[in-house]
């Protein structure tokens, strides 16, 4: 694997792929003097060799690990077409591409291409739409290139991953891979977070049962923590533990015969706080244009006018329509005096005068409501009256702009708080109609007006570390108990920080979370091969999510969900179904529950052991690394470290 950035996330990514994938890494970064946040840097690549030495240790003591190819760290200042080919992108499997600067990932890319054809490609774009036409282009790029080869991988030998496209490309962001872990931590307070088909799921660590107690299972049971997780005086379990250490994926009977451990459950992540209140989300109602006093007086001068008409039709003996057209013409005071007429004609004409003077103001109030509902959806809006149970989010930049749009798809009612008017996210608060109050959130009373008193969660995303310190500081004082995350760079104040406010606030729910962290998962995933979906770690192991075709793979296919379980090594979670599809499901195979029509393709997360699974089903399983190694094919490198 080859890794190119100018900041922590480069270093993070690497430390992600050492730690947690076992793989041999070329990390390409800046000179010392020209690199991103130096200090901030310098204590990923400590963390990362940490890391590296930890899973070098473990090797050794296993005794049958392999040694060979050891890490390299290049400087360079940008990653030409010699810097690349010194990195070995040519034998490379993957290569990221994480600088800062697009324009930088996207040179790189199409060089990188060009000197490896089936390289799998990671790069770092913001721009979704630009991000959509490189990854066509050098998809496309690719399979040109390889369209009369062999199939073999970059060293001659098999892919890597059998079945997961060579030569693939694939555009991430950190604002995006951040943002699902980021709004799940302001609801739950957990940061362990599997993002599958816009569904957020979390594993939740849960303390034995008492005597008599039924334990809720979530979805399932992905893991036992090992016998000592609950004793101050006992250490975290690991692969070599025995039976003392954490048991992933456990059959029923495993988890029904383990007593006085705890276990590690899925969930999904889900909001139970107050609903967003209607008509907030998109462009206003016909009714909404008058306000209900002013839909009142129009509904009463309608009536006064068809009573009018009703009753000159009575004294006069004229069809309704012409009855109708003389009220009118009375009205708006352009028909002819009736002094010539009985009385009864005289006195519905000055009475149709008089309701034609309360019409003026009335319509006047009607066109000026409705100018003033027409700006007010395209600018700003202010938070309710009443508005409580909401996450005031602080910064409307590439990060919280990310955070915000994924609020709102959860539908969880948000008040946001820029102090730039011309922000990045302003235009989408607007689109969104969220409520935006202008102001440093530093100054007195900014908070005050984003209801914060009454609100469920505030997210410091802005990016000034010192702000967010203090917008948090500021909030406690305000409400002692309120939830809070803050996003801060530096990794030492971050641990600092939540150090200091957990003690200070022991009931109070506190957690600091740096972008980098939240997205190197994601990058990782992504270089490993599209299956993968994200990583959980669980103790001193990992469990993997991936996303497989059932086709090719004689352990899944054919076989049921109940038979394709194998216990410490994979299962299957949820299966993938197209619209208005029962799930595939045959005569007397057990259709998966759940299943009712929607648009477009979903997951079922409620599969039955009975269900049959078919070549053209696409499912989601729970995996070790292990145990993924030897589903997908993978070529045993690393001896055990697989």
């Amino acid at each position: 694997m080859v890794v190119c950035g100018d900041d922590g996330l480069a270093h993070r990514l690497a430390a992600e792929l050492r730690g947690v994938y076992r793989e041999q890494v070329t990390l390409v970064v800046p000179p010392s003097g020209r690199r991103v946040r130096q200090p901030v840097v310098g204590r990923a690549r400590a963390a990362s060799a940490a890391l590296l030495d930890m899973v070098n240790a473990a090797v050794n003591r296993s005794g049958n690990g392999d040694q060979g190819g050891a890490d390299r760290e290049l400087e360079a200042t940008e990653p030409t077409e010699d810097v690349l080919a010194d990195a070995g992108v040519e034998r490379a499997t993957a290569l990221a591409l994480v600088y800062d600067d697009d324009e930088t990932n996207i040179r790189a890319a199409l060089t990188a291409r060009r000197l490896n054809p089936r390289l799998r490609l990671v790069l770092r774009l913001y721009n979704r739409r630009l991000g959509q036409h490189i990854e066509e282009l050098l998809d496309q790029s690719a399979a040109l290139a390889t369209r009369d080869g062999s199939g073999s991988g970059p060293d001659g030998g098999p892919d890597a991953w059998s079945g997961s496209g060579s030569g693939s490309t694939t555009v991430l962001s950190d604002a995006d891979t951040a943002a699902p872990a980021l709004a799940a931590t302001a609801l739950v307070g957990t940061s362990k977070i599997v993002d599958t088909d816009g569904i957020l799921l979390r594993a939740v660590e849960r303390h034995p049962p008492a005597p008599g107690e039924v334990a809720d299972p979530g979805l399932c049971t992905l893991a036992l923590l090992s016998a000592t997780s609950n004793d101050p005086a006992g250490t975290d379990g690991s692969e070599d533990s025995g039976e003392q250490g954490p048991q992933l994926l456990p059959d029923a009977a495993a988890v029904e015969a383990a007593t006085g451990r705890g276990t590690v459950v899925l969930e999904q992540v889900s909001y139970s706080g107050p609903p967003l209140p209607a008509g907030r989300a998109g462009v206003p109602a016909f009714g909404e244009l008058f306000s209900r006093r002013l839909r009142w007086s129009l509904a009463g001068l309608a009536a006064c006018v068809v009573a009018l008409a009703v009753a000159l039709m009575v004294v006069t003996g004229d069809h309704p329509l012409h009855a109708t057209y003389v009220t009118l013409l009375d009205l708006f005071s352009i028909n002819e005096p009736a002094h010539n007429d009985d009385v009864g004609r005289q006195i519905l004409q000055l009475l149709s005068g008089f309701v034609g003077l309360l019409l003026l103001p009335v319509l006047l109030a009607a066109v000026l409501e409705a100018l003033g509902t027409f700006r007010t959806a395209s600018s700003l809006r202010k938070p309710p009256r009443g508005l409580g149970g909401h996450v005031v989010l602080l910064g409307l930049g590439k990060i919280g702009t990310r955070v915000l749009t994924r609020l709102r798809e959860m539908d969880i009612p948000v008040v946001c708080v820029e102090a730039d008017p011309e922000a990045r996210g302003m235009a989408t608060a607007r689109r969104l109609r969220v409520p935006v109050v202008l102001g440093d959130v530093t100054q007195e009373g900014v908070l005050e007006a984003a209801k914060i008193h009454r609100a469920h969660s505030l997210l410091a995303l802005t990016s000034v570390d010192t702000t967010n310190l203090e917008a948090v500081l500021y909030a406690r004082s305000v409400r002692s108990r309120l939830r809070v995350v803050l996003r801060l760079y530096d990794d030492d104040f971050a641990t600092a920080v939540y150090r200091t406010l957990r003690a200070a606030h022991p009931r109070a729910l506190t957690r600091s979370r740096s972008v980098t962290h939240l997205a190197a998962p994601s990058f990782a995933g992504a270089m490993m091969g599209r299956q993968i979906l994200g990583a959980i770690p669980v103790e001193r192991r990992v469990l993997l999510f991936a996303a497989v075709e059932v086709a090719g793979h004689p352990q899944l296919e054919g076989k049921t969900v109940g038979e394709a379980f194998r216990a410490g090594a994979w299962r299957v979670l949820a299966l993938e179904v197209a619209d208005g599809a029962s799930g595939g499901g045959r005569a007397g195979s057990g259709g998966p529950v759940g299943s009712s029509g929607s648009v477009g393709s979903r997951l079922v997360w409620e599969l039955p052991d009975t269900y049959v699974l078919r070549g053209v089903d696409r499912v989601v399983l729970a995996a070790t690394r292990r145990g993924l190694a030897e589903l997908l094919g993978r070529r045993a490198r690393h001896g055990s470290g697989v």
